[in-house]
């Protein structure tokens, strides 16, 4: 899948099929996808890479395996559809213009003066053809169908060379080639609960002033568009009824492609792009996988304890990894959001309140999560949820940051070392087990810590995280931090109880924690939740066979 996702970045994936196109085969199709999502913000997306911007502004940073840092958009598409995206797939303004300023630079244009139009322009759609060529799926030759997202709003300025990108890019691949799907919200107002078609007519009207035409229709609503308001849109927007899908609230996230389904969605688009129709999507397995959410009923809680608890997309691959092994497990998973700082001393001193009932919630759960973060805001809380599932053998899975708060947990708690602390939160603490990486640049933030998929030796077979992922030598999984567990403070440590299981090929970087004698107690210095899929749950998410006691599977 190939996408230009919102907020002016762009974001191009690509699913591959086949071998090289041979004589009789269907030519390569591109399926273009304009977002037009006028219910919320967007942001002049001039950042080369999403690695620097604040979870509040744009929800969590999603790293793939080659390192690249991007939004939370782009684990949708790879989760969805179950492909592994490099950095190329994603595009930013910042991107484009840095690749024609360079070009520039070079003297590529032979003394020409640079504009957008053609330009800029001619280079979004070169970056379409070139990426749309790599295989995503492990299988060899070109894509046959390249999906594009264009996010933002019709007529945001921000958008506008990518808008001309694609009204060009129609004619340079040829109509047979080109579908254009324009996603809309159409809502319902006042207490009568009628559908005004208004928003879609005027950005559709917007839309083909600039040279689109939509093929198809995608609206967003609450409730199933009623057939007064499909004909409406079909009279207003020149576009077929049967080609106006009403994409309304489904009790989960994996009725979606069942609802396309039913609509006739692919079909539309086949012969849109003059596709054999005789192609059926193969949905059996997801439509077992949304029957089976709908029916879980007994519940297993999670308390997820974060510094970024009031926006739930700033954990949102978390969030999906538990899903998936809640599913697996029969289970209905219940997140119960703790504010690290409110487990603090601080905290209870100036609102007892608060206090007491973020430690109710702790206490109540099954399991606890610490997810990764940067900063010191919190640190203190998710230490005392470290200690407190460690001492009630309560199920603890700390990921990153969440792996460093354990170690110094254990440090002060064990070790005796009360001013042990991490120089990310105490630079000239006396004990620091928790240091920085010293490989990794103090004055350039983007794009320079440890990124991308990194190979996790196992130091022996025998140890619960090994049996987990189901294999004796190593794992592959994709990291994104700046400091490292102090390889000073291991042996004592390791002599103290807790085992280092996992190490880099050095083995002088520790990457996973277990502590013998807990029901599950694990840390992992990188992100497993980037590689969960579906249908194949992350394996220090699932613990099946570790939980089976404590959560009573």
């Amino acid at each position: 899948m190939h996408g230009i996702s919102r907020c002016c970045e762009r974001k191009y994936n690509e699913k591959g099929k086949n071998a090289k196109r041979k004589r009789g085969r269907e030519r390569e199709r591109i399926l273009s996808g304009l977002h037009n999502n006028q219910s919320s913000g967007y942001d002049p997306y001039l950042n080369t890479d999403a690695g620097t911007m604040s979870p509040f502004e744009h929800g969590e940073v999603f790293v793939l395996d080659d390192g690249g840092e991007v939004d939370l958009d782009l684990g949708n598409y790879e989760r969805f559809l179950d492909v592994t995206l490099t950095k190329d797939n994603n595009i930013t303004t910042g991107k484009i213009y840095q690749a024609v300023i360079d070009k520039e630079r070079r003297g590529d244009f032979l003394g020409k003066t640079v504009q957008v139009v053609p330009h800029i322009t001619g280079e979004i759609q070169d970056w379409i053809e070139r990426v749309a060529a790599v295989p995503v799926d492990g299988k060899e030759g070109s894509a046959d169908i390249c999906v594009i997202e264009l996010g933002g709003t019709v007529g945001d300025i921000e958008s506008m060379a990518f808008i001309e990108a694609l009204r060009q890019f129609q004619f340079r691949v040829g109509s047979e080639n080109f579908c254009l799907v324009h996603v809309s919200l159409v809502p319902v107002l006042g207490v009568v609960g009628e559908q005004k078609t208004k928003p879609t007519q005027h950005s559709v009207q917007e839309l083909r002033a600039l040279g689109l035409t939509p093929h198809l229709l995608a609206c967003r609503s609450a409730q199933p568009l009623e057939h007064s308001t499909k004909e409406k849109l079909s009279q207003f927007c020149h576009v077929p009824a049967a080609h106006i899908l009403s994409i309304h609230d489904v009790p989960n996230i994996w009725h979606v492609p069942l609802l396309l389904k039913n609509q006739k969605t692919h079909l539309a688009i086949l012969r849109g792009l003059n596709l054999s129709n005789r192609l059926h999507p193969e949905l059996e397995e997801w439509t077992r996988r949304a029957e089976r959410c709908d029916s879980l009923s007994i519940p297993v809680r999670i308390a997820m304890v974060g510094k970024y608890t009031g926006l739930s997309d700033s954990y949102l691959s978390v969030l999906k990894a538990l899903q998936h092994a809640s599913i697996a497990c029969s289970r209905k998973l219940s997140i119960e959001w703790v504010a690290a700082t409110d487990l603090e001393d601080s905290t209870r001193n100036e609102t007892p309140d608060t206090h007491a009932s973020a430690w109710s919630v702790l206490r109540g759960a099954d399991g606890v999560v610490v997810p990764g973060g940067f900063g010191g805001r919190g640190a203190q809380g998710k230490i005392l949820a470290a200690k407190y599932a460690r001492e009630s053998n309560v199920p603890y899975l700390g990921i990153c940051l969440g792996m460093q708060i354990a170690v110094i947990e254990f440090t002060r708690s064990v070790l005796g070392l009360e001013n042990a602390n991490s120089t990310e939160f105490e630079p000239d603490t006396p004990n620091p087990c928790v240091i920085f990486m010293p490989e990794v640049s103090k004055t350039h933030m983007g794009g320079t810590m440890r990124l991308g998929s990194r190979r996790t030796y196992f130091q022996t077979p025998d140890c619960l995280v090994s049996k987990l992922y189901q294999t004796e030598t190593f794992v592959d999984e994709r990291h994104r931090h700046r400091y490292e567990v102090n390889p000073k403070m291991v042996s004592n440590l390791e002599k103290a109880g807790l085992r280092f299981v996992g190490k880099d090929e050095t083995g002088q970087r520790m990457e996973i924690l277990e502590l013998p004698g807990h029901c599950y107690y694990v840390g992992v210095q990188f992100h497993p939740e980037f590689k969960s899929r579906p249908g194949r749950p992350s394996a220090v998410f699932l613990g099946k066979c570790a939980f089976q006691k404590c959560l009573r599977l």
